[in-house]
């Protein structure tokens, strides 16, 4: 008979800024929810990768001097990359897809042309506003204060030829999907996505693109490159195999049981996602479930905010399954939680330390100080609290299966904690120490008070394994645990521990963090990186030779306009510039500023020139007055950046 299967996936990470640990959130999430599924007998796929392609990518390389494909890889396959982190932090994926593998490019080609042959995709022209940063197309209605509803970041007008897929097709289908099942979790994320996105009227999508190159080719149309939605979504799907020869496991974990997703992009996959499936008549997965962020001072994690939080740093310090532990059992995952590192400590030192290693500590000890190691298989019978302890080990498996199904990994460690606690206390009630004192008369109440509190630890230690993995096991090899008593069916049955177990004393799993010592150590670290994330300036000296007031105002500083300008004929530096003066006559200016500046990025731009310079002859072309720009040398290499002054400055106003 063959095994349940599960097959859970987890966003394909866009690699164009550093990783932080708001990428590492939702990845441990899936990671523990996988190893759940594995340890109650599931045959688990658990996909994880990267999504590479697009125009923040190739913009990105270009600024770094490398190739796009080059910038991915080092990002990916690099120190402390994508990889590296996922090694760190110890997750458990089955595959990783990358959209730059052939396979993939050449599978969503083949599902591009399926999805235009029958009528979902045509040609048009995309009219509109773009977000850079996001990659993301909006209407003028859906802008927020005329900015991007997702990141509050200014858009830009955009105008290009495109492909676009019939969206609003399959917007009756969508609402139904949202509305009357339990596709999409939590249910608050429904009323969002109905209310924002499908009410207003869905309108067609753009999925190509043909304002830069780095995508998959429109094989039948040279000059378009498949855009994000069809690139990357299908990953769920090729990676299993569809459409190429490289996987052969699509008929057998398609459709997916979930997707976790940020909820910044719960749009793309409650909306377009199953949009597209629809398309292709293919299955819809079985569910969507859209976390918070992890929130750091009331803001959302970002290299451009300068506020990420570097899970190397917090790995380093406090241990990997410190640091996962933290994530799941302080956040509830269907909404936001703010990150603070007091908060990272208290965890640690309140669940981990007092808690689960303090009982641990104890337990193991007592077994060694009081039995040689080993208990004795003569043991006193129940009592009143002993029956207490068993009920609560015997029910705490389904309690937190309970929780584990439904996601809700804060509930399902607060139920493990619970039982903890519980045993923390009961060592108390029966002060072993006391019993301890005549061994002759109630040597076997104090072996019965230890098997329980091995067992609190023995079915703790089986549910905690998909948070803590390594800890985890350390705590069952302390206490004796043999592999049979490690199963998921043996975490529901009260005794199978050997009555005569012998315990292993190891090292303290979970010590106290010094608070104020953290803090301080975490600060300097902080502080260091936003320093080294500081361009490596240097400024040029000032003269010291002095100019005289009159000689200076004779130099006729004005606001211009740029009407028009481009690259200069064999010429690598030089850009030639048409302006507004003010005069009623255009002046002429070269610059050599070519490498800085794109020259269509530059039309319509207020600069600052000097007019009343002498003509001079550059590449055989006149030139009439001088751009001003600030220079510094960054990283060893000169920069140029161009005065720009306020658009209300009118063409001639003289600068003074």
């Amino acid at each position: 008979m063959d095994k349940k299967r599960f097959y859970i996936t987890t966003p394909i990470y866009y690699p164009s800024d550093k990783l932080h640990i708001g990428h590492t959130y939702c990845t441990v999430a899936t990671d523990a929810m996988a190893r759940y599924k594995r340890l109650t007998g599931y045959e688990v796929l658990f996909l994880t990768g990267t999504d590479e392609h697009g125009q923040k990518i190739e913009d990105k390389a270009k600024e770094a001097g490398v190739t796009p494909k080059e910038f991915v890889d080092g990002i990916v396959e690099g120190p402390k990359g994508v990889k590296d982190l996922w090694k760190l932090m110890n997750i458990s994926n089955d595959r990783f897809i990358r959209t730059t593998d052939d396979y993939h490019v050449s599978a969503i080609q083949k599902i591009f042309k399926k999805m235009y042959e029958k009528g979902d995709i045509y040609k048009g022209k995309y009219i509109g506003k773009y977000c850079k940063p996001c990659e993301s197309f909006w209407t003028e209605s859906q802008l927020v204060d005329g900015k991007c509803p997702d990141c509050g970041r200014d858009v830009q007008d955009a105008e290009e030829e495109a492909y676009f897929f019939k969206l609003s097709k399959y917007a009756d289908r969508i609402q139904h999907l949202l509305e009357d099942t339990d596709f999409l979790e939590p249910r608050s994320r429904v009323n969002e996505m109905v209310n924002n996105f499908i009410k207003p009227g869905l309108e067609d999508l753009c999925v190509s693109r043909t304002s830069f190159t780095w995508g998959v080719p429109v094989d039948f149309d040279p000059g378009h490159v498949v855009y994000v939605w069809v690139d990357a979504l299908f990953n769920y799907t090729t990676a299993l195999g569809l459409f190429n020869d490289k996987y052969h496991d699509y008929e057998k974990f398609w459709p997916a049981d979930v997707h976790f997703v940020g909820k910044e992009i719960v749009r793309f996959h409650s909306i377009i996602w199953p949009a597209m499936l629809m398309s292709m008549e293919m299955p819809l997965p079985k569910k969507v479930f859209g976390h918070g962020w992890l929130l750091l001072d009331g803001g959302k994690m970002s290299k451009s905010k300068g506020n990420v939080v570097d899970p190397y740093i917090l790995a380093e310090m406090f241990g990997v399954d410190a640091l996962r532990f933290f994530l799941l059992r302080t956040f509830p995952f269907g909404s936001d939680g703010n990150f603070s590192n007091e908060a990272l400590i208290q965890t640690i030192n309140v669940d981990l330390a007092n808690d689960l290693g303090n009982l641990l500590s104890r337990t193991v000890s007592m077994v060694g100080k009081y039995f040689g190691g080993t208990l004795p298989e003569d043991q006193s019978e129940d009592g009143e609290m002993d029956r207490e302890m068993v009920e609560l080990i015997s029910s705490l498996r389904a309690k937190y299966e309970e929780q584990m199904e439904h996601y809700a990994f804060q509930n399902a460690l607060a139920e493990i904690f619970k039982v903890i606690g519980r045993a923390n206390k009961y060592i108390d009630e029966n002060a072993p120490w006391v019993l301890a004192k005549d061994m002759e008369a109630n040597g076997p109440r104090l072996a019965r008070v230890m098997y329980n509190l091995l067992e609190v630890l023995r079915v703790s230690g089986i549910l905690l394994t998909p948070f803590i993995p390594g800890s985890a096991g350390k705590v069952l090899d302390q206490i004796g645990a043999c592999q049979e008593c490690r199963t998921w069916d043996s975490a529901a049955v009260y005794g199978s521990l050997r009555r005569d177990v012998t315990v292993q004393r190891g090292d303290n799993l979970f010590p106290r963090v010094d608070t104020e010592k953290a803090l301080a150590q975490l600060e300097a670290a902080a502080e260091a990186a936003r320093k080294s994330a500081l361009p490596d300036l240097e400024i040029e000296p000032q003269l010291e030779a002095k100019v005289d007031f009159d000689t200076f105002c004779k130099s006729d500083f004005r606001a211009v306009k740029v009407k028009a300008c481009e690259n200069v004929k064999k010429s690598e530096k030089l850009l030639k510039f048409t302006l507004d003066d003010g005069t009623g006559t255009d002046r002429q200016i070269l610059s050599g500023i070519a490498k800085w500046y794109k020259p269509e990025d530059l039309v319509g731009k207020t600069l600052m020139a000097i007019v009343n310079l002498p003509p001079r002859k550059m590449m055989g072309l006149e030139s009439n007055g001088m751009l001003i720009s600030a220079v510094h040398t960054e990283k060893g290499a000169e920069v140029l950046n161009l005065l720009m002054l306020d658009d209300k400055i009118p063409a001639g106003a003289k600068m003074c």
